[in-house]
């Protein structure tokens, strides 16, 4: 199990095993996302934006201002 120190600037060097696994280099970016108290997963962040490109569908007919502003005061009031 690879296993990092914490200097005193709360700096970590990831492992290569991990970096590799991750497949990630100098320069990516790592997501810290908690998960549970007390507890972390590391995520790459290095796809590119336009590999998010197709993972939300366009509406079948145009949404209009009115029925978002209706959906908004609908629904935004219970999201509080």
């Amino acid at each position: 199990m690879p296993i990092a120190t914490l200097t005193s600037k709360g700096q970590v060097t990831i492992p290569a095993v991990v970096r590799a696994a991750l497949g990630v280099e100098a320069g990516d970016r790592v997501e810290f996302i908690q998960v549970e108290h007390g507890r972390f997963e590391l995520v790459a962040s290095t796809q590119s934006v336009t590999a998010l490109k197709g993972l939300i569908h366009k509406p079948a007919s145009p949404v209009t201002i009115a029925a978002m502003n209706q959906a908004i005061a609908t629904h935004g009031a219970k999201a509080k």
